[in-house]
């Protein structure tokens, strides 16, 4: 926080804003976007998803795990008993393959979101920079116009002091540096809030110290300058466009699985058994003595068991499927309308934006700063008032900032245009 002492006459100038941008040691655009997908909180939460849906598609592939049976019956009070051991091994017809046709969709659908979120993640953090950008550029005017003001002061105090000027002039000039002062610390902090939040961009804290490495104008210039947006893109390549055609898949897929669970279904089993049961009777053995009427039984059992869909044929599930898919067909329509009207909308406001940066560039910002030069020597040869000089101050201070706004407008609309053309670099 920038903080301005109160100052008499004759106190030290202040201090300027620190400086945010280092040509060197600062973080550049592309490094910014870098650090960004790399370290954003929100995103590495997002691809997470990728993971649960490989996760679920891997559990779709797997076969039904077989059921073994193990039983022991004994005959109270007696010597009866009889033990078993079954299994059955259901053969999830039909069943298998659709459940891995949803699970491969839900894939491709959730890492189309995630490209999704990435493109979105890219835009801010192109916008946002270019936000802080243009609050450092208003720092840096309002740093170039308070030292004017403050050699100016200076002047007309030993002009005061030797009773060659009013002090009408001196507290004039008085009151607009402090003017001034406070422009540029409401820049100052505008600029601190907005390196702030490109911090939260880019998984930063805001104690962390960041410099950037473009200004605002190299930011636009490179913007026009390098690989053109307007270039011809389908907007099919869009990830929400492509994400919106995957869900349409995914219900297709939806469907198709509810069909084949309503399908018949069969299950295999088998059992084997032994039994030790007897008589209280005796008989004649195999010797001729009487032994008691006893023996132990083996069994095998083998059989199929069919689920016949008689009156339960997944119908429901099946309707719902289908109203789902006509929702993503509906969403997926809507997805590449407004995708259409985005990228419409952003050339239109990136060709006037250039045109307007074109208008200061073209002289406007050059005569009005030889102005201001011209009417300061005139004021230091004591053919001008300091009403002129702090008159044409203002001018040029108003045309350097609007200068900033066009620029930063600029800078937006072209982002703007990346992001709806789906560009991430």
């Amino acid at each position: 926080m920038l903080v301005a002492p109160a100052r008499g006459q004759g106190a030290a100038p202040s201090a300027p804003a620190p400086q945010h941008v280092d040509e060197r040691a600062g973080v550049g655009l592309d490094a910014a976007i870098a650090r960004a997908l790399d370290r954003e909180p929100s995103l590495r939460a997002v691809r997470t998803d990728i993971d649960v849906a490989r996760g679920l598609r891997q559990q779709a592939g797997l076969r039904v795990n077989p059921t073994l049976t193990l039983e022991r019956r004994d005959e109270p009070g007696g010597t009866d008993n009889q033990s078993s051991v079954g299994i059955e091994w259901p053969l999830d017809l039909f069943r298998r393959r659709g459940r891995m046709q949803t699970a491969e969709r839900e894939v491709q659908a959730t890492q189309f979101a995630v490209s999704d979120r990435e493109r979105l993640l890219v835009a801010d953090v192109r916008m946002q920079y270019g936000v802080a950008a243009a609050e450092i550029r208003d720092v840096v005017v309002a740093d170039e116009v308070v030292t004017t003001a403050q050699r100016q002061l200076e002047i007309v105090r030993a002009r005061v002091d030797a009773g060659g000027t009013p002090p009408l002039e001196r507290d004039l000039l008085e009151v607009e540096l402090r003017r001034f002062e406070t422009v540029r610390l409401l820049a100052a902090g505008r600029a601190d809030a907005a390196l702030v939040q490109l911090k939260q961009l880019l998984g930063m804290s805001p104690e962390e110290p960041l410099l950037l490495r473009e200004t605002l104008e190299t930011l636009v210039a490179e913007s026009t300058t390098g690989p053109s947006s307007r270039s011809s893109v389908s907007i099919a390549a869009r990830p929400d466009v492509q994400q919106a055609g995957a869900r349409v898949t995914l219900a297709d897929a939806r469907i198709d699985q509810s069909r084949r669970e309503g399908r018949a279904d069969v299950s295999l089993f088998g059992t084997y058994m032994r039994m030790d049961a007897g008589f209280p009777q005796q008989g004649f053995g195999p010797t001729g003595a009487l032994e008691r009427v006893r023996s132990r039984f083996n069994y095998v059992a083998g059989g199929a068991m069919i689920m016949v869909p008689l009156f339960n044929r997944n119908q429901g599930q099946v309707a719902a499927a289908q109203a789902e898919r006509s929702g993503a067909e509906a969403r997926r329509e809507a997805a590449e309308l407004a995708a259409r009207a985005e990228v419409a909308a952003a050339q239109a406001s990136d060709a006037q934006a250039q045109r307007a940066v074109g208008l200061y560039t073209g002289g406007m910002r050059r005569l009005a700063r030889q102005n201001l030069d011209v009417v300061r020597r005139t004021f230091d040869l004591g053919r001008a008032t300091v009403v002129d000089v702090l008159t044409e101050q203002r001018r040029y201070l108003e045309i350097e900032q609007a200068y900033t706004t066009a620029l930063r407008e600029a800078w937006e609309a072209r982002a703007a245009l990346k992001r709806a053309l789906g560009e991430t670099k």
